[in-house]
């Protein structure tokens, strides 16, 4: 007499299951990937390109909104302490068009964002790509602060936070809380365990780290400088951070962001048509 299959175990195999397609499609577009991803940037070798250069300081808590054209880049730096710094993106002539971190993370088949990376838009096309940073230790998972999550690391005292500073970029730019995003955070090292938790990894953030991130199509952006929800400091702190936009150099063929990876070249075709 067969056993009756509880929920449980349906649900075991549905997991498994799942689990083994995951694992085959990120096998065949491993196999797939042609480059060998490098290192982080040394601080301090990479110098800006000549020409103008705009540059906006952000300072503690704050946010900035800014203009991107494809081919333009804009330098997230820190400038005298540990910061993290968020960032959503809508396409300037389509705002239904945004940033989407889990299709970033899923098409590339990683959340270890760093040099020769791209981030996707919700539409499968390339927004952004990551053509020079020094920390290789981002957060394509968590998002940003609140204001619940302020309160329970922090207290009951007002504090800005990223959420709400998104809502006032939204509203600088004509949008509003609909078309706000989850966030992509720049200098925060969360990762997962082995229990598929969340965790801060004990990595270095100091003055002078930087990531370049090069528009590749026209863009409106929002930057946070608000500390991350797991940053184990229990102080309530940020530093400054300057935001340069520049004119990146002109891809060459085999730029890196742009064939790293099968799955980037198609979101470049994406964005092509």
């Amino acid at each position: 007499m067969t056993e009756p299959v509880t929920p449980a175990a349906e649900t075991a195999a549905r997991i498994a299951e799942n689990k083994r397609r995951y694992e085959d499609l990120k096998a065949a577009g491993q196999d797939h990937a042609p480059r060998v991803l490098p290192p982080p940037t040394p601080r301090g070798s990479v110098l800006l390109p000549p020409g103008p250069v705009k540059r906006e300081v952000i300072p503690p808590f704050w946010y900035a909104t800014l203009r991107l054209l494809p081919g333009e880049a804009v330098r997230i730096a820190l400038m005298d302490a540990p910061s993290a710094v968020s960032l959503i993106a809508w396409n300037a002539h389509d705002t239904s068009e945004r940033i989407n971190y889990a299709d970033t993370v899923k098409i590339q088949w990683t959340a270890a964002l760093g040099k020769g990376r791209v981030i996707f838009s919700d539409m499968g096309r390339v927004m952004l790509s990551i053509v020079e940073d020094t920390s290789g230790m981002h957060d394509a998972l968590v998002g940003g602060s609140t204001a619940a999550s302020n309160r329970r690391r922090y207290g009951v005292r007002p504090m800005r936070n990223t959420r709400d500073n998104f809502l006032l970029a939204a509203g600088k730019l004509g949008l509003d809380r609909r078309d706000v995003p989850p966030a992509i955070t720049f200098f925060a090292p969360v990762r997962t365990d082995a229990a598929g938790g969340f965790v801060w990894q004990d990595a270095p953030r100091v003055a002078g780290d930087f990531v370049d991130l090069r528009a590749e199509m026209d863009l409106l952006v929002a930057l946070s400088n608000c500390p991350h929800p797991l940053d184990p400091n229990p102080d309530y702190a940020a530093g400054s951070v300057e935001a340069i936009r520049f004119w990146a150099p002109e891809p060459a063929f085999d730029d890196l962001c742009r064939t790293a990876t099968r799955e980037a070249v198609r979101g470049f075709e994406n964005l092509a048509r």
